[in-house]
């Protein structure tokens, strides 16, 4: 197991002193991008690292971890599904974890009744009472879509543009406005990249060649990252910047505008909440559930037994998510990147470029919503290239490991 420190905290990070024959790198965060940065380091480059985290367990908004009244593993920041299309990611959660296979299949509760997520085949038959094949379905779909907006520019008119009024309305209208907390006339065309329809009848939410769930959860993972004798982790540890001249480089994973003090303003973000529920038997039937009609409060209901199939209990814990916007004390989970979050980020982005010895990486330092395969992706990515830079001794800008948004 990594070596954790989590009594009497000090105000910053100190460098301990099995390290002080040199000095060690810091990382920030001990989610899965501070792991893997770490453990990359830690085996290839032969560096004594810290990880420092100020909550008081490792794996961030990932952490799971088993209940004692239910026996259930519970994803206690919301429900996290692994899945990727890279082999080489694949392979390397592989190494420290046994997945178990889980494939999430999302429901909708609407106005008009309970649909599959994302739409599909399915979905448009039974929303439009139609028996449409895939090409009658396509044209259909085409054909509601609001030819008028040529170049959608908002979240809405991107909607209108491929779905129609219809769809939108039932599926994406009142579910935007309570997860984003304003209409979606406000929020960029980005958010909704993709059409989101598939005319056939896959009603996998997500199509990853590689998917599932580490059989004894996130966090066990992330502590078998960590789990290397060049690597220290202190919990409960709030970074500070006067900190640094204690270690020979820094890789920080936290919010981008906390490492500068808010200088330019805090950045948007939305964060969410839940309501927890005991009970026996099934309560819901599927992992997770959206409810898309404005009229009901919360957002979406996990039933944390669910995601994994591989287990049996007679008892069952639901989580009703609830979303707002986050203040200073709140976790930050969902970047707005409205026009006025993405003026401020781009002071922060030039802040960090001219930062030395300190490096910005993952979604909070680079104000990005990433899933859990992108983030190890970039982790590994750029580790790569910190180490070569450092084998052919050619000095690294911070700037390399920020994505210009």
């Amino acid at each position: 197991m990594p070596r954790y420190d989590r009594t009497n905290p000090p105000a910053h990070a100190k460098a301990p002193h099995a390290m002080t024959s040199k000095r060690p790198v810091l990382i920030v965060g001990a989610g899965f991008s501070g792991a893997v940065i770490a453990r990359q380091l830690a085996e290839h480059l032969d560096l004594r690292v810290l990880v420092i985290d100020e909550r008081n367990h490792v794996a961030g908004n990932c952490h799971t971890e088993r209940e004692d009244t239910t026996g259930i593993m519970v994803h206690r920041y919301g429900p996290h599904i692994f899945h990727t299309d890279r082999e080489d990611v694949w392979r390397y959660v592989n190494r420290f974890a046994e997945f178990g296979q889980f494939t999430n299949r999302v429901k909708a509760v609407t106005a008009k009744g309970v649909y599959s997520l994302p739409i599909n085949l399915m979905t448009i038959n039974q929303f439009f009472g139609k028996r449409f094949t895939p090409a009658e379905a396509r044209a259909f779909v085409e054909s509601l879509g609001d030819q008028s907006i040529r170049d959608p520019q908002t979240f809405e008119e991107q909607a209108l543009r491929f779905l129609g009024a219809d769809l939108y309305m039932a599926f994406f209208h009142g579910y935007t406005k309570k997860q984003w907390g304003c209409e979606p006339s406000e929020l960029p065309a980005s958010i909704l990249k993709r059409l989101p329809v598939r005319f056939n009848y896959d009603d996998r939410y997500y199509s990853s060649r590689y998917q599932g769930i580490p059989l004894e959860g996130y966090t066990a993972m992330i502590e078998r990252i960590l789990d290397h004798p060049n690597i220290e982790v202190k919990l409960g540890i709030k970074f500070e910047r006067s900190a640094k001249k204690e270690f020979s480089q820094i890789f920080y994973t936290g919010p981008i505008d906390a490492y500068f003090d808010h200088e330019y303003g805090r950045l948007g973000y939305r964060t969410v909440s839940w309501e927890r529920e005991e009970g026996s038997g099934d309560y819901q039937g599927n992992a997770v559930i959206n409810y898309t009609d404005e009229s009901v409060p919360y957002t979406r209901v996990h039933e944390h037994k669910h995601f994994a199939p591989w287990e049996a209990h007679e008892k069952t814990v639901v989580f009703t998510e609830f979303s707002k916007e986050a203040d200073p004390r709140d976790i930050p989970y969902y970047p707005k990147r409205l026009s006025t979050d993405m003026g401020r980020l781009s002071k922060y982005l030039s802040a960090a470029e001219e930062e030395e010895d300190a490096y910005f990486v993952g979604r909070l330092a680079t104000y990005r919503y990433l899933d859990m395969d992108t983030v190890i992706a970039e982790a590994l990515d750029f580790s790569a290239k910190y180490i070569t830079s450092i084998g052919e001794k050619v000095p690294m800008s911070s700037s390399t490991s920020i994505p210009m948004p």
